[in-house]
């Protein structure tokens, strides 16, 4: 596939869904790509009613310029330390401390659960693992939004925060937390960050190696197996993680279907087509059919 030739698949929605649950129940083996419209399509919006009402102490003092939603603040240039934490802590618990379990990934959960299935996710809410997926069947491959890390990566170590998070978010004032609790790097006593993709110090500890390498297997031992790759949510910001890698393998291996589930325009190379199935429509609406 050097020369990508895209196709738009115009089937009927019912024609569709009837081929994803007869590709889904006579999979061998399941992996499942997802991306942030799978956790959106869950609940999980970063802007709109939910950040506004979570979110207002900030939007007032940093104004709403700097804070039109979620994924924007977190970019924003804060002040200082104690400004940095009392949003960061605040975000962590809004998206991956205070919901639980959310219908979307326990539906995702039950259609798969018995099959040989693989989860390979750029999302960093914890979402699979509080709907039951086995935590040695997951790749979170950007981080985790309850773990933090030395800002510089001068160590190979990540570090729980949920108890220092929630002692943030209940000690914040102004939308600052008290100096006192500004995580420093235990090695280097420098700045802490939170571990997400977002820099070249991104934390690639031992768990990180040992979850690809896990990938890494499962890809191995399916070879010969009917394999679905359902693919939820994900878009062009890093399509080198799961999409271009999904297509190459339907390319590839004669016994592997793919299929695309997002809510915003999608295609596929022409060269697999004839394998693959992509429904422009809301997650949730499609799993409910199965």
């Amino acid at each position: 596939m050097t020369q990508i030739n895209y196709v738009f698949q115009k089937i009927p929605y019912e024609k569709q869904t009837e081929r994803v649950g007869r590709l889904l129940k006579e999979a061998e083996a399941v992996l499942i790509g997802a991306g942030a419209g799978a956790s959106a399509a869950a609940g999980l919006t970063y802007a709109g009613k939910r950040f506004t009402e979570n979110f207002g102490e900030f939007i007032d003092k940093y104004g709403k310029m700097n804070m039109p939603d979620m994924y924007v603040a977190g970019f924003y240039p804060f002040p200082s330390q104690e400004a940095r934490w009392g949003y960061w802590s605040k975000h962590s618990m809004m998206n991956r401390f205070l919901p639980p379990a959310l219908p979307l990934y326990l539906q995702l959960y039950e259609l798969v659960k018995e099959k040989d299935y693989f989860v390979l996710t750029t999302n960093v809410d914890h979402q699979f693992y509080k709907a039951g997926f086995a935590a040695e069947r997951i790749f979170a491959t950007q981080g985790d939004y309850g773990m933090i890390q030395c800002e510089k990566g001068c160590h190979c170590k990540i570090y729980d925060a949920e108890t220092l998070f929630r002692r943030m978010d209940e000690t914040r004032k102004d939308c600052l937390i008290p100096a006192s609790m500004v995580p420093r790097c235990p090695v280097c006593g420098g700045d802490m960050a939170m571990h997400l993709r977002v820099a070249q110090y991104f934390v690639e500890d031992e768990n990180w190696h040992a979850a690809a390498e896990r990938y890494r297997l499962f890809l191995e031992n399916v070879m010969t197996k009917k394999t679905v790759l359902l693919e939820l949510g994900v878009g062009f910001n890093t399509p080198g993680i799961t999409k271009y890698p999904f297509w190459r393998m339907v390319h590839e291996r004669k016994n592997v279907e793919y299929i695309c589930i997002n809510n915003k325009e999608i295609h596929v190379p022409e060269e697999i087509k004839d394998r693959a199935i992509c429904i422009q429509a809301d997650i949730g609406e499609v799993l409910r059919y199965f």
